[in-house]
């Protein structure tokens, strides 16, 4: 047989044929490799197809042997990543709202070629990312590796932050001027990506959608990190929707059979001690806000502030003061 220049890349595109068209209902068979091959230019015999795929085989790809005699055929059987696993990443990816929409289709696409071209398919269909709410900022990806880059460093940022306005457009705050920040540790909560950082010029713990950041510099100056240890589950945990608030020991009392909801949302590291037969009371560490208190709200008249007192309070407040706002609103029209 004639060898060409090709040869040389004859293993290459052998490995790219079997991992692109092959998975276990699609084998192709040595005939059909050989013509795949064919394809690229590269000539090829039966017994050089047999000794390519052995040595692959040795390389670690799964090369699974299907068939008798007469239809006997190759295909690729354990991936680096299962259909299923590559489902999960892209339900993720499409789920982000701190991922654009330009940029989700380009890492649902990379994703795709991680599979067989029939299983990419399936993919395809999957996935639906039109009108969801996503992000404009095409340089969030980047933002999230310099903002790594500052914390594996220890180094502050410095950053302009954003916001809509009511001409739906992003304008950035405080006329422009810097924050200047030590990253703490960032969290995905609802969503979207936050960054927990410390404000020496306030002297407290702020956090920041990752999306609405703006023109982010790694600084050369140290971070100034108080010894405040920082848990992203507990922290993501006690914020309602990200929203600041007093950390407080909270107890809430809650039909049993309702207790589900609680320890969804807190985990099961919760205090639980029974109150009568069909009644329970939860403590837990929450920060308190008007977030929390809608939240509470939401889930009816079942829950209810047990202590502290001055929480309890302050929740009944918050409630008259939205039935005032609406007896307002109706008294007036």
């Amino acid at each position: 047989m004639a060898r060409t220049g090709n040869q040389k890349l004859k293993l290459l595109r052998l490995m790219d044929i079997l991992l692109n068209r092959t998975d276990e209902q699609h084998p192709l068979s040595t005939q059909q490799l050989i013509d795949a091959l064919a394809q690229y230019g590269i000539d090829a015999e039966r017994k050089s197809i047999y000794s390519d795929l052995e040595e692959l085989t040795f390389y670690g790809l799964d090369i699974i042997k299907c068939g008798g005699k007469k239809n006997q055929g190759y295909y690729v059987g354990a991936r680096t990543f299962e259909l299923a696993e590559l489902k999960l990443l892209v339900d993720a990816i499409s789920a982000s709202k701190f991922i654009s929409e330009k940029k989700t289709r380009e890492l649902i696409r990379k994703l795709s070629q991680l599979t067989s071209s029939y299983d990419a398919a399936k993919l395809d269909r999957q996935v639906c990312v039109a009108n969801r709410v996503k992000t404009v900022n095409e340089q969030v990806l980047y933002q999230i590796d310099a903002i790594h880059m500052a914390l594996q460093n220890k180094k502050m940022i410095s950053f302009q932050y954003m916001e809509w306005n009511a001409s739906k457009r992003l304008m950035v705050r405080r006329d422009g001027a810097l924050y200047k920040i030590s990253p703490k540790t960032l969290l995905w909560d609802d969503e979207n990506y936050y960054l927990v950082a410390w404000d020496p010029e306030a002297g407290i713990c702020k956090h920041f959608r990752v999306d609405k950041m703006k023109n982010i510099t790694v600084l050369d100056e140290d971070a100034k990190n108080p010894e405040i240890e920082i848990d992203p589950a507990l922290y993501s945990k006690r914020m309602f929707g990200m929203f600041g608030g007093k950390l407080q020991d909270v107890t809430i009392r809650c039909p049993m059979n309702r207790i589900g909801i609680l320890i969804d949302r807190f985990g099961k590291e919760i205090n639980i001690r029974a109150d009568g037969l069909d009644h329970c009371l939860v403590r837990t560490q929450i920060a308190v806000s008007n977030h929390f208190f809608g939240w509470l709200c939401g889930l009816g008249g079942e829950f209810e502030i047990v202590s502290p007192a001055e929480v309890a309070e302050e929740y009944k407040e918050h409630l008259l003061s939205l039935i005032n706002k609406i007896n307002g609103t109706k008294a007036g029209e």
